[in-house]
């Protein structure tokens, strides 16, 4: 938990005292120039500009969050592969906001953790040492055997476990801590993204991974910032720069605790989702909104250069933290 106790409410109305130097009136009424305007519908605060660059109030370097921003590159079919990885349930003080520190669980250290990927029909084999304080494990969402499945494989702190089971189906699923009480250890951090290729591959793309999250930084049950792949505002900061001539296709996942729905809005353009990424089947759209544990696959063609803003349409994440630029270029 945050040193500063600091409500929902607060940010959102831009009454908050300063926090580690960055007023979060920053973080709730940005004041940037040479960007879209926004509409902040909070007593009569309207139409402050969006936040873009280097002045907005995020944590972090401009390639901090690359190894979940990227996944692996995808492997051909071929059934009966080990595909190994090692992750490690660590509890860490990460940054959340600018200047706000959240007393996180996690995998490896981030919130999301690891992304891991395989392709259909590999043996996925994922060693789990818990170097944490609490008892955790890891589900898997997917098709394995039931001793195989993170909800009676306790792992105590300083233990392993070896998950192992073959990769299917194919789409764009997750992974996440079933130790009780569960709504405390998926808030903590302790989630990620799990993809599996399916066996004829997909057309190349330029391939990302959101994994829309929430912090509660004052323990009262409710977020006080919103992300994808951990710190708020991070790609208002550092915008995604993707190609017009390349397909972007996106890993969606939602493991936001305490609210119903999350979502995602692309400004600008419109794209295919595929729900779980699991069929051909697509919707063309420019807003999706997912429960927790809903997940799928975005394919988006740009038909313009230029900054593209995405973010939650649900107006209130966007203000906390869920919000960013695609730098579409030629």
């Amino acid at each position: 938990m945050s040193k500063f106790r600091v409500t929902r409410r607060q940010l959102i109305v831009g009454g908050a005292p300063l926090v580690a130097s960055v007023p979060l009136a920053k973080l709730a009424f940005p004041g940037i120039a040479h960007a879209e305007r926004l509409s902040i519908h909070q007593g009569h605060q309207h139409g402050h500009a969006a936040m873009i660059g280097a002045e907005v109030p995020a944590p972090g370097g401009p390639h901090d969050l690359d190894h979940l921003l990227y996944p692996p590159e995808p492997l051909p079919h071929e059934p009966g592969r080990v595909r190994d990885y090692h992750l490690t349930a660590i509890d860490k003080e990460i940054e959340v906001a600018a200047g706000v520190t959240y007393a996180a669980w996690t995998y490896d250290g981030t919130a999301p953790g690891t992304v891991i990927r395989a392709t259909e029909d590999d043996l996925l084999r994922v060693r789990f040492t818990n170097s944490g304080s609490h008892p955790h494990t890891i589900h898997f969402h997917g098709i394995h055997p039931a001793n195989m499945d993170g909800v009676f494989e306790i792992v105590n702190p300083g233990e392993e476990f070896t998950y192992e089971f073959p990769a299917r189906p194919y789409g764009m699923h997750l992974y996440h801590c079933h130790a009780t009480p569960l709504k405390k250890h998926i808030h903590k951090g302790l989630y990620g993204a799990f993809i599996i290729d399916p066996p004829e591959a997909r057309p190349p793309a330029q391939e990302l991974v959101m994994v829309m999250n929430g912090f509660d930084t004052d323990g009262d049950g409710s977020n006080n910032f919103y992300a994808v792949n951990g710190p708020a505002f991070y790609y208002a900061k550092y915008p995604i720069t993707v190609s017009r001539s390349r397909t972007v296709r996106i890993y969606l996942a939602n493991l936001t605790e305490f609210d119903l729905v999350n979502s995602l809005h692309l400004h600008g353009d419109f794209f295919r989702y595929y729900p779980t990424g699991s069929s051909d089947f697509f919707e063309y759209t420019d807003t999706v909104m997912l429960c927790q544990g809903q997940r799928g696959i975005l394919e988006i063609d740009f038909a313009h250069t230029g900054l593209f803003m995405f973010h939650a349409h649900q107006s209130e994440f966007a203000e906390l933290g869920w919000m960013g630029f695609f730098n579409v270029t030629d």
